[in-house]
């Protein structure tokens, strides 16, 4: 890889997580943003491609970011050429969004007793795409007014089954919510205690993310997370993040306001992000490992596997 490609992509880190950094040294979590707008309370989705797959890990941050900052109303994205494939074009003036594309790719080396070795090497690249708020002349239905969301009791009840088809344990009483990895278990206060149903469902999604943790489901190391406030609040940036990511995909509002035990970690969470530029990148890949991790767990994502 050239110095300049090298560069680059160190640019690209350090553009996306010091905007990340700055709305935590406001106080903001840039994953909770769009609840908290006008223009896109009680429906927000994760951000959708032209043809309707939704962006995954750190691009849904980046784009309901956007989103909130300019005011958009679409959750569709498109790059500049598929929106000329489509015939229409974006208008003069209008500024993309950053997203960003990773993966990686095996090299052969050489190594020093003259065999091949072959080196499994990641790449970030970085591309600019339009909401279609900002384009002309799209099809009609890029155009539509979003789809009337469920009602509440229904999609309580469709979050409630979603919790419950994933096998996790809960016990209820008490007046704290945690994950308990000794017994496995996940302790929440009666659901009397709570301001209403969609807070309850933003806590057990919290917590659920959180007993995706131990080595027989995703193995992420909590060993240090009572002994080391470093690693203690970067698993709460991941699960934060995917609880997010769950309560738009379950169509619930979480809370806005955070739990008195993590609004402490704000300022921590700026530190680390601002002084290790792959830490947001790495903690948004956990969390998207971790919601996927529970889809599959559905019986529907069961039937299809077995359909393949």
């Amino acid at each position: 890889m050239s110095r300049k490609t090298d560069t680059a992509r160190i640019d690209v880190y350090a553009r996306i997580t010091d905007r990340i950094v700055a709305d935590l040294e406001n106080g903001v979590r840039p994953w909770v943003k769009p609840w908290s707008a006008r223009n896109m309370t009680g429906r927000v989705s994760r951000p959708l491609r032209h043809n309707g797959q939704a962006y995954t890990g750190l691009n849904v941050l980046l784009l309901w970011s956007e989103s909130v900052a300019c005011g958009f109303s679409s959750a569709t994205w498109m790059t500049l050429r598929q929106a000329n494939e489509l015939g229409a074009h974006v208008r003069k003036g209008e500024s993309g969004a950053t997203v960003v594309y990773a993966s990686r790719f095996t090299k052969t080396e050489i190594d020093g007793g003259g065999g091949e070795i072959e080196r499994d090497i990641p790449f970030l690249k970085a591309y600019t795409v339009f909401n279609c708020d900002q384009i002309e002349g799209l099809p009609d239905h890029y155009y539509r007014a979003p789809e009337v969301i469920a009602k509440p009791l229904e999609r309580i009840e469709h979050a409630d089954r979603f919790f419950d088809n994933t096998g996790a344990i809960v016990r209820y009483g008490g007046n704290q919510a945690y994950y308990s990895p000794p017994t496995d278990h996940i302790q929440l206060p009666e659901p009397a205690r709570f301001r209403d149903a969609a807070s309850l469902i933003s806590v057990r999604a919290h917590e659920t993310l959180h007993w995706t943790s131990p080595a027989h489901r995703l193995n992420r190391d909590l060993s240090r997370y009572h002994k080391n406030r470093r690693e203690r609040a970067f698993e709460e940036v991941i699960v934060e993040i995917g609880a997010a990511m769950l309560c738009a995909d379950l169509g619930i509002v979480p809370e806005l306001e955070p739990r008195p035990d993590h609004a402490a970690y704000i300022q921590t969470w700026a530190a680390i992000l601002g002084s290790d530029k792959r830490a947001i990148f790495q903690a948004a890949a956990h969390a998207q490992r971790a919601v996927a991790y529970l889809h599959d767990l559905q019986p529907q994502a069961a039937s299809n596997q077995e359909a393949a």
